[in-house]
């Protein structure tokens, strides 16, 4: 007994430690990098903030489109969402994305801090997913030439920027005619207690809710997808590593896909969970992207 009580009160104070080191904060980690954006010629690039009323503060985005717009043309928005420990800027930095506003669409890049882009389970203020799919759209629709409604509207992620891409395609189908996750961290709602993750484990428990809970599994994409009418879904484009340790989870998801009937496909490649694997896979991604949006 005295063993069973030790070993309790070490959760507890591990526990205590966590909300200590996670509690203030919640997912409004602010990671600390340098700016060097890829802009290719053609291109203009706005970093914009407004106000958010789900979260009650401003927030960043960037904006690439191309430099010249006809008057009166209105074009496709794609939504792209950054990975934990990452910002707003990751995009643009890391990758050449910016060529992909010269084929007519304008590219909104949301700061997204560590929330799974998720309205936070034990978190009340942490609205990120109102904020994303009601606030930023109403921004960028209201301050861009963007052409609005479903079929104008998609979704990349990466890593947890591509579960908020997952999650969102199936908590708001009504929202986006398309969504990619490449290397989607899909199984974060399923990750169980870790002696050397605990502050990791704190966070997930506080944006998913307790293991087991009726909060969690309507966060969770491996029990949307038994519940979501396939025929409503946008199509899904998932991508993942062979060195990933996410490949086995994203293998399972899209057999999950699969066997429900939601249109979709799921592409691996040699690489690992980096901006080279991210990279090779972008191209894809995006040439199946441009056949579901709709172009006036």
């Amino acid at each position: 007994m005295q063993r069973k009580t030790f070993s309790g009160v070490r959760i507890i104070a591990f526990v205590g430690l966590a909300l200590l080191l996670w509690g203030c904060n919640g997912a409004d980690e602010q990671p600390v990098h340098g700016d060097h954006p890829k802009v290719v010629a053609g291109v203009a690039m706005r970093d914009v903030r407004f106000l958010s009323a789900a979260l009650g503060r401003e927030m960043p985005y960037r904006v690439f489109l191309p430099e010249t717009i006809e008057a009166g043309q209105r074009l496709p928005v794609v939504y792209l969402l950054h990975g934990r420990g990452a910002d707003f800027r990751d995009w643009s930095n890391n990758s050449d994305i910016s060529k992909y506003a010269l084929r007519g669409l304008i590219l909104v890049m949301p700061e997204g801090n560590s929330s799974f882009y998720l309205n936070a389970a034990g978190i009340p203020r942490d609205k990120y997913e109102d904020y994303l799919v009601n606030d930023l759209v109403a921004d960028v629709e209201g301050g861009f030439p963007a052409l609005t409604g479903r079929a104008h509207r998609a979704i990349v992620g990466i890593s947890m920027g591509g579960f908020g891409a997952v999650a969102m395609a199936l908590r708001h189908p009504e929202m986006y005619v398309f969504a990619g996750g490449l290397s989607a961290a899909i199984d974060v709602p399923e990750r169980r207690f870790s002696w050397k993750r605990t502050g990791q484990w704190w966070l997930f428990h506080r944006i998913f809710g307790p293991m087991g809970s009726e909060e969690r599994a309507e966060r969770d994409p491996f029990a949307l997808v038994k519940t979501v009418d396939p025929r409503a879904a946008p199509y899904l484009y998932l991508t993942v590593g062979q060195q990933e340790a996410l490949f086995e989870p994203n293998r399972r998801f899209a057999a999950r896909l699969t066997e429900r009937g939601f249109a979709h496909e799921f592409h691996v490649k040699p690489g690992g969970h980096d901006w080279n694997e991210w990279g090779a896979q972008i191209p894809g991604c995006f040439a199946r992207m441009m056949e579901s949006l709709a172009v006036d």
